[in-house]
């Protein structure tokens, strides 16, 4: 499935979330300045995308992270506006290369 984002919301969701840290579409809404119920919507589809997850301790907590792709995603975004088929080969690639551990991303390149 082809990633197709909404930008800049998309973008600034993961941007947040690009410390590795975890967080929730409240906290998230307030740092980027829009509204939590629109955050509520896009945060499904950035985790159908795999660029994103929601993790517990309990599925209802509401606190997601990033995921490699997710990291990718932020790091290749001024592919994205260029060529979104090179963009979703290019960030593939690059994913293979991160690890998440806790708050903690590492890129193996």
């Amino acid at each position: 499935m082809p990633i197709r984002l909404t930008q800049p919301t998309d973008f600034l969701i993961l941007d947040v979330l690009s410390d590795g840290k975890r967080d929730t579409a409240s906290n998230i809404a307030k740092q980027i300045d829009k509204k939590r119920r629109y955050i509520n919507t896009r945060l499904p589809t950035l985790a159908d995308y795999n660029l994103i997850r929601k993790i517990g301790p309990h599925e209802s907590s509401g606190l997601y992270q990033i995921t490699p792709l997710g990291v990718a995603a932020v790091q290749k975004q001024a592919l994205y506006n260029q060529d979104q088929d090179q963009f979703d080969a290019a960030i593939r690639d690059l994913a293979l290369d991160i690890q998440i551990e806790g708050p903690t991303i590492i890129q193996n390149s």
